[in-house]
C-alpha cells in the first residue's frame, strides 16, 4: 500500500483513545485485556453453573436472561457508540495463549475456507437453531452452547497458527465484525514511515518467543531501537491484519495485541467518524461471500424477528398442510431458508443486473463489483432492524437480572419490584427511529455508491437498490407493528 492510500484509511485526527489517562493505560498494559475478559469470564462460569443447575425456567434462569435479553441488546448499542468491545474482552479467547504454544508449529487455516461462507453458514444455524430448539427458553442448552463456545476456541486456536475461530467461524464474532464498521474507533498507525522501516512487524508476527531475544533496530528519523522479544511477549494479531494496512473493523476484534506488540508504540486505537470506512471504496474486498454476509445478515435480522410475530405460525401451518410435513425443523428450514437465504440472494442478484442494465454499463462493471459497491448501504438498515429488535427484549426485562441474580445466590427474588416493563410507547418509537435512521443512512450510502459507478445514470443505478432498502424498511416496520413475545420475561413464560 503507497502513502497515499495508507493517509486515506487512517482515520483523520488521529485521536487515539489509549492516550486517555487511566483507561489508556490499563488497555495497554500487558494484562490489560483481562479487565475486560475477566468479569465476562466470571458471568460465563455463572451463567454455565445456573444453566446446568437452576430452575429450568427460562424467565428465572442467567443462562437464558443475561444471553438472550441483556447481552444482544446491550451488543448493539455498544457496537454502535464505541466498538467491538465484546470481542475485545471474549472470555472464549482467555486460553490463547496456552493454545498458541500448542500451534507455533501448527498450520494455517485450510485456504478453502478462508472465506465468509462459514460465517453465513454459522450464523445462519445458529438462528435456526435458536427456534427450533427454543434456546432461548433452555437454560440447560444455552449452558451447552457457552461450554462448546469455550472448545471450539480453543480447539482451533491450538491446531492452527492464527484465530480461525475468530475470524472464519464464531457467529457472534462475525455479527459483531459487521457492525462494528459504524463504530466510531478503528485501530491505526500513528506514522507509516515508522512502519516501512520496521523490521520485525510485530504487531502481526507478535513479540512473543520461547527463549528471550535481543533485536537493534535502526528507525525512522535516524536512532536505533532496542527491541525484546521472549515468554512474557505479546502475541500478533490473531486475525493476520498488518497495522498500517488496516482499512476497515469488518475482522478486528480490538484485542489491542498490535498495540502491546509493537515496539515504537506507534499502533492505536483512533476515532474516526462513524461509519467511516462504509463510504470508503476499497475499504472491503469485492467479493461475493463479503457482500452476501453483509446483505444476508440484514434479511436474517427481518427472519429473526418475523419467527417471534402470529403470522409466522399461520405460515407454518400453511407449509405443514400444504407439503404433508409433520418435522418442524423442515418447516423451519424452509421458511428460514427461503427467508434468510433463497430470496435476499435472488434480489440482491436481480438489483446488481437491474443497475448494470439501467445504466448500460454492463461492459464495464462485472455483477460482482456493482453488488461489492452496495453491499456496504445495507450495514445501518441491518443494524437498525437488529436494534429495534434486541432493544425491545432488552427494554421489556432491563431490570429482571436483578431478581434472578437475587435467587442465583440464594435470595428471595424481589420481582414486583425489578419484574415490570418499560413503556410500550417508548420501546415503540425507539425502534421506528432504529429502523427509518438505518434506512436513510443506508440510502445516502447507496446514493454515494452509485454516483462513483454511474455518474450522470446514478438515479437510474440506484433505483433497484433504494427499492430494495425500502422493502426491507417497510417489512421491519410491519413486523416491530405486530405483537411480539416476550422472550425471557414472565409475562412470556
Amino acid at each position: 500500500m503507497t502513502s497515499r492510500d495508507q493517509s486515506l484509511y487512517r482515520p483523520r485526527g488521529l485521536v487515539d483513545v489509549l492516550q486517555v489517562p487511566f483507561i489508556g493505560r490499563i488497555l495497554k498494559s500487558r494484562w490489560g485485556r483481562l479487565t475486560l475478559q475477566v468479569p465476562l469470564l466470571v458471568i460465563a462460569v455463572l451463567l454455565i453453573i445456573d444453566g446446568f443447575t437452576g430452575p429450568q425456567l427460562a424467565a428465572r434462569n442467567l443462562a437464558t436472561v443475561a444471553p438472550w435479553v441483556h447481552y444482544r441488546g446491550l451488543v448493539v448499542l455498544v457496537l454502535l457508540l464505541a466498538g467491538n468491545l465484546f470481542c475485545m474482552g471474549c472470555p472464549f479467547t482467555l486460553p490463547r495463549t496456552l493454545a498458541k504454544r500448542l500451534s507455533l508449529r501448527g498450520r494455517r487455516f485450510p485456504k478453502a475456507l478462508r472465506n465468509k461462507w462459514v460465517a453465513i453458514a454459522g450464523l445462519f444455524i445458529l438462528f435456526l437453531l435458536y427456534e427450533w430448539l427454543d434456546l432461548w427458553a433452555s437454560p440447560l442448552l444455552t449452558a451447552w452452547v457457552i461450554v462448546g463456545y469455550f472448545a471450539a476456541s480453543f480447539v482451533l486456536e491450538a491446531v492452527f497458527t492464527e484465530s480461525a475461530f475468530c475470524k472464519y467461524v464464531c457467529p457472534l464474532g462475525t455479527f459483531n465484525f459487521v457492525y462494528s464498521t459504524t463504530s466510531p474507533t478503528q485501530i491505526s498507525v500513528k506514522n507509516p514511515a515508522v512502519c516501512q522501516s520496521c523490521v520485525g512487524k510485530e504487531c502481526i508476527n507478535g513479540s512473543y518467543a520461547t527463549q528471550p531475544v535481543i533485536r537493534v533496530d535502526e528507525i525512522a528519523g535516524g536512532g536505533t531501537k532496542e527491541v525484546r522479544h521472549g515468554p512474557e511477549g505479546t502475541l500478533g494479531c490473531g486475525t493476520l491484519l498488518f497495522a498500517p494496512q488496516i482499512r476497515s473493523n469488518l475482522e478486528c476484534t480490538m484485542c489491542l495485541d498490535c498495540v502491546r506488540a509493537c515496539p515504537h508504540d506507534n499502533v492505536g486505537l483512533m476515532l474516526r467518524q462513524p461509519g467511516r470506512e462504509l463510504r470508503q471504496p476499497g475499504a472491503w474486498p469485492q467479493r461475493w461471500d463479503v457482500s452476501f454476509l453483509i446483505i444476508l445478515l440484514a434479511a436474517m435480522g427481518l427472519t429473526n424477528a418475523f419467527g417471534m410475530v402470529p403470522p409466522v405460525y399461520e405460515l407454518q401451518q400453511s407449509i405443514a398442510a400444504g407439503l404433508n410435513l409433520n418435522s418442524e425443523l423442515i418447516i423451519l428450514l424452509i421458511v428460514f431458508g427461503v427467508a434468510s437465504l433463497l430470496i435476499p440472494v435472488a434480489v440482491t442478484l436481480l438489483a446488481g443486473a437491474l443497475s448494470r442494465l439501467l445504466t448500460n454499463t454492463s461492459g464495464k462493471y462485472s455483477l460482482r463489483e456493482v453488488v461489492a459497491a452496495f453491499a456496504p448501504s445495507f450495514v445501518p438498515i441491518g443494524l437498525g432492524i437488529w436494534i429495534a429488535h434486541y432493544t425491545f427484549h432488552l427494554l421489556i426485562g432491563l431490570w429482571t437480572i436483578i431478581p434472578v441474580f437475587q435467587e442465583f445466590i440464594g435470595m428471595t427474588g424481589e420481582w414486583a419490584r425489578f419484574g415490570g416493563v418499560s413503556d410500550a410507547e417508548i420501546i415503540g418509537v425507539i425502534q421506528l427511529v432504529g429502523v427509518v435512521g438505518g434506512l436513510l443512512w443506508s440510502l445516502m450510502l447507496a446514493q454515494r455508491a452509485a454516483f462513483r459507478l454511474f455518474r450522470r445514470e446514478a438515479a437510474f443505478g440506484l433505483l433497484p437498490w433504494a427499492l430494495f432498502l425500502l422493502a426491507l424498511a417497510a417489512l421491519a416496520v410491519w413486523i416491530f407493528g405486530l405483537p411480539m413475545e416476550m422472550r425471557g420475561s414472565l409475562l412470556f413464560s
